[in-house]
């Protein structure tokens, strides 16, 4: 069962993370301990929002598609393209390649004025550590996101799981991300030619503490290789990010359902 429970709580604490924020914070392995190579395909429909601070509802359904090499190397969409120094069930650690999509200004009437965030790369790296059987902290660094790729934030979270039943598990999870004056400007920041088309004032974020996440999770085995997940993630904007002129609530609930298959 352990090797069950790892597994599974690793799908469910990614796919809440990742599609809830539409961004890739924290890696994790998608194979159970003692399993070196393997991948796992999927569905994800989600509820959110039109961009982090927003008040308008966004439904999406998104495919999933992760591998893990047994040489170290991954790649898929949760996890971004890199490379697992660790051959340890307990930890991991090193370096990888993630997309950041931006933001387009159609997508909200509140946007209008403030021109596209162009998709970029984010070039980072990730430290994991189970102290616990059920327990895991995260951290990640991440640079390269806004129009002038100068855009940081740095993740860290923890999680933790049981098992209600062989074919039910419940994880819960807390993470909070701080972001550089950069990254803050580009997607909570008002600039002087922003201001004159949008109507806005000026605002100039700091550096700082960008949000705080609590998530709760549900995954079914539906058998050996198929398995079912639900979850819940609060997030609460702070700091500058959250006194944002283009922000309209400061607390977001969002949701997602996934199906996914194992090989």
């Amino acid at each position: 069962m352990k090797r069950v429970s790892f597994f599974l709580a690793a799908a469910a604490m990614s796919g809440t993370c990742t599609f809830a924020h539409a961004q890739f914070d924290f890696n994790r392995r998608i194979t159970p301990p003692g399993v070196l190579e393997g991948g796992r395909a999927g569905v994800v429909m989600l509820v959110g929002r039109e961009y982090q601070g927003s008040d308008e509802s966004r439904v999406r359904v998104l495919p999933s598609l992760e591998y893990q090499w047994r040489n170290g190397f991954f790649a898929g969409v949760v996890s971004g393209v890199g490379y697992n120094a660790s051959s340890r069930p307990d930890l991991s650690y090193g370096v990888r390649v993630t997309p950041e999509f931006g933001r387009q200004e159609r997508r909200s009437e509140a946007l209008r004025g403030l021109g596209d965030i162009d998709p970029q790369f984010d070039f980072g790296a990730f430290f994991n550590f189970s102290p616990a059987r059920d327990v895991t902290l995260s951290s990640s660094l991440r640079f390269g996101s806004g129009n002038g790729r100068d855009g940081l934030v740095l993740d860290l979270g923890a999680g933790w799981s049981t098992s209600l039943s062989p074919s039910l598990l419940l994880g819960l999870g807390a993470s909070a991300s701080w972001a550089n004056a950069a990254y803050l400007q580009e997607f909570f920041g008002i600039d002087a030619n922003q201001a004159v088309r949008s109507g806005y004032a000026p605002y100039a974020p700091k550096s700082g503490i960008r949000d705080a996440r609590v998530s709760a999770s549900l995954v079914y085995r539906i058998d050996a290789t198929w398995s079912l997940t639900g979850s819940v993630t609060y997030t609460e904007l702070q700091g500058d990010a959250r006194t944002s002129p283009i922000v309209r609530d400061t607390g977001t609930t969002s949701a997602l359902v996934a199906l996914s298959y194992s090989f």
